[in-house]
């Protein structure tokens, strides 16, 4: 009878070499992929979804939380540890964890994903299931080719928005809007 290897744990994710491959741990599973820069339009789009998070967080009141972008890694349960491409931490989250930390131990508010060429459907999919699940409030897929932004919430239906709409209603981010076509480059 074949033995089946337990789970990996974020733990021991960590502690594998930096040796060029991008990991991650999808409820105990690892994901391996060769690392390979961001194409121009998802790096311009995680600096303008960034920058308008920035804008609309130093109008908030205190305690506010924080803005993470360049692939943010979370520990989301015992068996998952991902980058993330934007996050918005709570101020709660953000106070508990130690700026020395690799990681945040936990779910942000938000979760932005911007779409590369090499992401399937499949892999999209899964996570913004594990976020959802992990108790991400909200979470963001923009796609720069098609400048759209599709909202998952949990409990509810997608919602789609397409570059002539604007993006906002966020119980979450309250008074945050932003026109979708300020998300993509120009």
């Amino acid at each position: 009878m074949a033995t089946v290897a337990p789970p990996l744990t974020p733990d021991q994710v960590l502690a594998m070499p930096d040796d060029g491959v991008r990991r991650e741990l999808i409820r105990g599973e690892l994901r391996e992929k060769p690392w390979k820069p961001h194409v121009r339009s998802h790096a311009f789009a995680v600096a303008r979804v960034a920058s308008q998070l920035e804008i609309w967080l130093d109008e908030q009141p205190e305690p506010r939380g924080e803005v993470v972008c360049g692939e943010a890694g979370f520990i989301l349960g015992m068996d998952s540890g991902v980058g993330i491409d934007v996050a918005y931490l709570s101020a709660e989250l953000s106070a508990a964890t130690p700026e020395s930390d690799a990681f945040i131990h936990g779910a942000p508010v938000l979760a932005v994903e911007i779409l590369s060429p090499s992401d399937t459907i499949e892999d999209i999919e899964e996570k913004v299931d594990l976020y959802l699940e992990s108790g991400v409030g909200v979470v963001w897929i923009l796609s720069p080719r098609f400048r759209t932004v599709t909202v998952y919430r949990p409990g509810a239906e997608p919602v789609f928005y397409n570059a002539l709409q604007e993006l906002g209603d966020e119980p979450l981010l309250p008074g945050f809007r932003v026109a979708v076509v300020n998300l993509f480059s120009r």
